[in-house]
């Protein structure tokens, strides 16, 4: 992509959260609130520290003794979930509008590249393009990977690719069963020339952003842990941190990484 290009910010993510947030709350109150009973409670001022309450039902005030606490929390927990329901529902609904509108606009960004014929695109610096343009474009760039050894347990992928154990053909195989892009081993450049190679290189095409995935194989055998802790300081140094832009799954030979631990990495970080 171009310099002149529109970078993905985490504003749309960050709303995409509030609204799951705002929703789960939601339905989490009003699940709640049909556990109380009818009623509603209400609040009389006597004097700067004083509150009595009211309970009122088919009409009728009833008073509330503050040594009935059960009562006036139940139903001042209530009146303030229906409160807090209300202005959540208000909210959710300004979110819905925000997605929707967004949507449609980035999907239109996006076609008018790709509505040109391919010969034309040539002469074109779009702003963005389509998903799946973007990433058959980040597909097609070639890399030399880190040679395997004929000596190392023979894993093929559904991809393809020669791996180096059961666990990196699991992820492997799961990142290529959600049509997530990655590149096995390809080569990283870190500051002062020193070449890297993670296991997974992942392109987050919704952000338009790599991430690096790490998987810790031998953790039980000393210096291979040590090699470990090494190298993530060396990603650190270069800008790339865990729960950021770097993934670590470690397992020992007692502890294996499972695949529901894989699947759940994935829906966290890419879906």
């Amino acid at each position: 992509m171009q310099k002149n290009t529109m970078r993905t910010t985490e504003l749309y993510y960050e709303l995409q959260k509030r609204y799951q947030e705002v929703n789960r709350i939601l339905l989490s109150k009003e699940e709640e609130m049909k556990k109380t009973s009818d009623g509603t409670i209400r609040m009389s001022r006597r004097g700067p520290r004083q509150t009595q309450f009211y309970l009122k039902k088919n009409e009728k005030y009833t008073y509330v003794s503050i040594k009935d606490e059960k009562t006036i929390r139940k139903y001042l927990q209530k009146l303030y979930d229906e409160k807090i329901v209300s202005l959540l529902k208000t909210e959710k609904d300004a979110l819905e509008k925000f997605e929707k509108t967004t949507n449609s606009i980035v999907n239109e960004l996006r076609n008018i590249y790709s509505n040109f014929p391919d010969d034309v695109k040539k002469y074109l610096s779009p702003i963005d393009i389509p998903d799946e343009e973007y990433a058959k474009n980040w597909n097609s760039m070639p890399y030399e990977g880190k040679p395997v050894s004929d000596t190392v347990s023979i894993y093929f992928t559904d991809k393809g690719e020669r791996v180096r154990s059961k666990s990196e053909l699991n992820i492997a195989n799961a990142l290529y069963k959600n049509n997530i892009p990655y590149k096995y081993e390809c080569p990283l450049i870190l500051k002062g020339g020193l070449v890297i190679y993670p296991d997974f290189t992942v392109l987050d095409v919704k952000r338009r952003r790599t991430i690096y995935w790490e998987h810790r194989g031998m953790m039980d055998d000393r210096d291979y842990s040590r090699h470990s802790v090494t190298r993530i300081k060396d990603y650190m140094r270069n800008g790339i941190y865990i729960g950021d832009n770097l993934i670590i799954t470690e397992e020992t030979s007692q502890v294996p990484l499972g695949t529901d631990e894989i699947k759940n990495m994935i829906s966290h970080c890419f879906m």
